[in-house]
């Protein structure tokens, strides 16, 4: 069974607020999607997680949203194409310039919150995201949801040229397509730490989960979020990273 890579999201603090314990999880992740100051952090913040993650190994990827500190990012908004693209190449150009100063690259790009949920369930949208990243650099692959049919994804994609990384959550409900369970709905967010990592572990077999309408959900996945926003959320990943470890071994 090869080893899923953990990814989480990093570097959402903001001036004086202080947001997630990004020094505690670093040494546990893969892939860190850093936030480039349209939902969360600033230039100081994004130079400094991007700093913590060479210093680990850890791959960095642009975590672009709309422009939307107030709400987190969290809430969708009625953008044209072109606007679309433009925030994304002055996220991604950001993050990026900051990196290369510091002696790393951005290494692929995940969309964060609402655009992430957008992209997922609008065709134009996902077109918009794809155009962006190719335009920015062609070889700079696209973290998508994995799904139960991800044929039209990976359709769309391929007109770009573009590698897409599929991914699955540790923590989250899913319904019986594969989205993610909404968070205003309850059970939406998996608060046991032994489901956390069951869930983990049957993503990493390619085994089936069970979808909130109780089916059977198969997800093909190549990468697993996880959080690290509090002393909790981090005790969880360390469990995943040496579970996933393990099994790996087997």
């Amino acid at each position: 069974m090869r080893k899923l890579l953990l990814n989480c999201d990093m570097g959402e603090s903001f001036g004086a607020w202080r947001m997630g314990l990004d020094e505690e999880v670093m040494p546990h992740i893969d892939c860190a999607n850093i936030a480039c100051g349209y939902h969360a952090s600033d230039p100081g913040i994004m130079r400094r997680t991007a700093l913590l993650a060479l210093e680990h190994g850890v791959r960095i990827g642009a975590h672009p949203s709309y422009p939307d500190l107030m709400g987190f990012g969290r809430r969708s908004m009625k953008c044209s194409a072109q606007e679309i693209r433009d925030m994304l190449l002055y996220q991604i150009g950001a993050l990026d310039g900051i990196c290369r100063a510091e002696g790393g690259r951005v290494s692929y790009m995940k969309p964060h919150g609402a655009l992430y949920n957008d992209m997922m369930q609008q065709p134009d949208v996902l077109r918009a995201v794809l155009q962006a990243a190719s335009d920015y650099d062609p070889a700079l692959p696209l973290v998508v949801l994995a799904q139960q049919d991800n044929s039209a994804v990976r359709s769309l994609a391929a007109e770009f040229g573009l590698e897409l990384i599929f991914e699955a959550f540790a923590d989250r409900a899913y319904d019986a397509s594969g989205q993610l369970v909404p968070r205003d709905q309850s059970g939406a967010v998996h608060q046991s730490t032994a489901l956390i990592l069951q869930q983990s572990l049957i993503l990493a077999r390619g085994e089936p989960l069970r979808a909130s309408d109780g089916s059977s959900l198969m997800l093909a996945a190549d990468t697993l979020c996880v959080h690290g926003d509090n002393a909790e959320s981090v005790a969880v990943v360390r469990q995943i990273a040496a579970a996933l470890d393990a099994a790996s071994r087997i």
